[in-house]
């Protein structure tokens, strides 16, 4: 689990906007937006970040990907389910509060990977193949 401390931020309220595809997030009478894209292309799951630096696998296409699903993980975290199936991200409070506060960094970074690979944002996927991309 990455930085959680005691002063790690808590949402007090976490809303869920489906039809501008946002996930609002409120620290007290602070609320930030964040786009349900941002969130899945930073999922913080091995799938998404892989098991060490340099093994992340960059996410495309999922400019219109929805949240279908949030359930709570213990007291530290949410577990989003998105409509391309992806649920294994885990986002500890110390993730969201970062995607939250920090998009515009997050943003570049995401489209300076895309740009160093050559690669569209809106490109499909590509498909793993069978046998292929399991975690052991």
């Amino acid at each position: 689990m990455s930085g959680l401390t005691p002063t790690t931020p808590i949402p007090t309220g976490v809303v869920l906007h489906s039809k501008s595809r946002v996930l609002e997030l409120q620290y007290g009478d602070e609320s930030f937006r964040v786009p349900f894209e941002l969130l899945r292309v930073f999922s913080p799951s091995a799938e998404v970040q892989g098991h060490g630096p340099g093994q992340e696998t960059l996410q495309t296409g999922k400019r219109e990907v929805s949240i279908v699903g949030i359930e709570p993980v213990g007291h530290y975290a949410l577990q989003l389910t998105f409509s391309d199936g992806h649920n294994t991200g885990i986002y500890s409070w110390d993730i969201l509060h970062d995607l939250a506060t920090r998009q515009d960094d997050r943003w570049r970074e995401y489209f300076a990977k895309l740009e160093a690979a050559g690669v569209s944002r809106d490109a499909p996927m590509p498909t793993k193949s069978a046998g292929g991309g399991h975690c052991h």
